[in-house]
């Protein structure tokens, strides 16, 4: 039980660092799908899971990527809860990472974009009026108030993120015995739904990309991304 809460403690800690990371504190790229969900999967110890997760979503987002001034989806939280999703459901069987188990963590929880973005909204206006304080406190010259509130606007981030990311992790968990309940013929059906999963996202990233030939990029992507993912499956089970 104390490794449950040890993994669900872990996957919260970095779900609300990169949070942060996202928002307001050093912005070097780890709040990237692929990099969140490799990083939670390697504190998790799933690597697999993590880097599997990371790179369908990573494609994902990269095509769907609203610019402007429209709030996006959050691909971060979707990453990060996703992949620990994976990895404490992968802790749970006791065997190795499967394409099954990265297709029902999807499925559960690709979701939490929308979810994140809803969250963002609601903690605009908070951070806004904070900002604002922290602005006239610093033409005031109390730079150290300042200071504090631009803390204090990140620190809702960084716990509502982090809960909601330790939540999937401890979901994870429980669905193990779904996992177990369910006929061979849906599990395979899982596995080979993530091969599929990923032609999407590859042509999702190259359609979204509006080069010149992007629908030729996008069939090319889709058909490299199935081959590679066929392969490594037909290696799995021999």
């Amino acid at each position: 039980m104390s490794v449950v809460w040890t993994q669900v403690a872990l996957a919260g800690l970095w779900g609300g660092l990169v949070a942060l990371e996202r928002k307001a504190f050093l912005q070097a790229m780890l709040s990237r799908p692929l990099v969140a969900a490799t990083i939670m999967g390697l504190l998790l110890g799933d690597v697999p899971s993590g880097l599997a997760v990371g790179l369908l979503l990573e494609l994902f987002f990269l095509g769907t990527a609203n610019l402007g001034a429209s709030l996006p989806e959050n691909d971060t939280l979707a990453a990060t809860g996703t992949s620990a999703a994976a990895a404490t459901l992968t802790a749970a069987t006791g065997a190795g990472s499967t394409p099954a188990i990265w297709s029902l963590a999807v499925l559960l929880f690709i979701g939490l974009g929308r979810v994140g973005r809803r969250a963002d909204r609601l903690l605009e206006g908070y951070s806004a009026r904070l900002a604002r304080l922290a602005l006239a406190s610093a033409e005031s010259g109390n730079l150290s108030r300042a200071v504090r509130q631009n803390l204090w606007g990140m620190w809702p981030h960084f716990v509502l993120y982090g809960c909601l990311t330790a939540l999937c992790a401890l979901v994870g968990f429980f669905v193990e015995p779904l996992l177990q309940a369910l006929p061979p013929a849906v599990i395979r059906g899982l596995a080979w739904a993530w091969p599929a999963m990923a032609s999407v996202a590859a042509a999702i990233a190259a359609q979204g990309s509006h080069a010149r030939r992007a629908p030729l990029y996008a069939a090319l992507g889709a058909a490299a991304v199935t081959v590679a993912v066929v392969l490594l499956l037909l290696r799995e089970h021999r």
